[in-house]
């Protein structure tokens, strides 16, 4: 029989140990060898707002951190509503990588959260979207790395039970994978998302309102909204543009039940890219985007005047998708003009 010393137990130990931690090492360093050189900090700016276009010709590691945060806003007019949000914004920041890149992205969830959170986004090739490398609970955070393979438009999302609760309740945005040649130039970009809420008192209730599962569940929604409020994007806030501008929105739907047909009244979409495709089609009226779906869509403004958009299932504009993009600009009546003593009147 042969016996080992305690001394030789240990240094045997010892040895396993550090070949061990040597091939983690170097396992570690060959994935880290295949990483991009360059290294930036994604761009994060709150809707309807856009990062400006990529301009550099080779793929970089993007580091993007983002917050999980669970806080009270302004829902409608005397209307409170207690969103999950990324970044404290419905919906969330507008990610804008390019073809190539490895995207480093940090989940963190608030320590004044009361519930666990995640995020799955389209983009990724891997299980989950990202979504079983980053569930947080309150407090903790968890980072992961995805290759952005494919160009084009996608939504993320919350991916936490109950998924389409957390969806509702403000927990959607947009990345976009810039293709390598970069996208068409254009003078204004935009970023709006529709979704829906339910809540128990309905919607002529005012005050805090809370999530109604039984309705979400009979996709009975009380307000369809654009970017997380009704008139988030009206008024004060409507989107500008001046005469002659090229103008590009970007639209998603986080849904989780309602497919949007969007639609700028007064405008035709010379390209508009459905379902976040690459390809484009040309002079579009109205675009399907479903739940969980995007698009782009380009046009030039030639008209002065105020532009609504929608979703053309019109009955939603009684529960809030409405938004307005306001062109500034002499006349044209080569374009637009009335005849004889017509003055410009209706609810348009």
């Amino acid at each position: 029989m042969v016996r080992y010393s305690k001394s030789a137990a240990i240094l045997s130990l010892a040895l396993i140990l550090a070949i061990a931690t040597a091939c983690t090492t170097s396992q570690a360093q060959g994935e880290d060898a295949k990483l991009p050189t360059r290294v930036e900090v994604a761009a994060i700016v709150a809707p309807p707002q856009v990062p400006p276009a990529i301009t550099r010709k080779e793929p970089a590691l993007v580091k993007v951190e983002m917050e999980t945060t669970e806080v009270t806003k302004r829902l409608a007019d005397g209307v409170e509503y207690g969103f999950w949000t990324f970044n404290s914004t419905v919906p969330g920041p507008f990610l804008r990588v390019r073809e190539g890149d490895t995207v480093e992205l940090t989940l963190k969830d608030s320590p004044q959260a009361r519930t666990a959170h995640s995020i799955d986004l389209h983009a990724v090739t891997g299980p989950g979207g990202g979504a079983v490398l980053t569930q947080v609970s309150p407090g903790q955070a968890k980072t992961f790395r995805f290759r952005a393979l494919n160009p084009g438009l996608y939504v993320y999302h919350c991916a936490t039970s109950l998924i389409p609760q957390h969806i509702s309740n403000g927990m959607y945005g947009l990345i976009l994978v810039q293709p390598k040649a970069g996208l068409p130039k254009v003078d204004k970009e935009f970023y709006v998302m529709q979704g829906e809420l339910y809540t128990e008192d309905g919607r002529n209730s005012k005050g805090l309102q809370t999530f109604s599962l039984q309705k979400m569940v009979d996709e009975n929604a009380d307000y369809v909204v654009f970017n997380g409020e009704v008139g988030s994007i009206t008024g004060d806030k409507a989107l500008q543009a001046s005469l002659g501008d090229r103008v590009r929105i970007f639209f998603g739907v986080g849904g989780p039940n309602l497919t949007s047909s969007f639609h700028v009244i007064g405008e035709i979409f010379d390209e508009a890219h459905q379902e976040g495709a690459s390809e484009a089609t040309r002079n579009i009226q109205t675009t399907l985007v479903p739940p969980g779906g995007a698009a782009w869509v380009d046009f030039t403004v030639n008209v002065p005047g105020t532009y609504t958009l929608v979703d053309h299932s019109l009955g939603r504009l009684l529960k809030g998708a409405a938004g307005q993009l306001v062109v500034s600009g002499a006349d044209q009546p080569h374009i637009f003009s009335p005849v004889g003593d017509n003055v410009p009147a209706g609810d348009h």
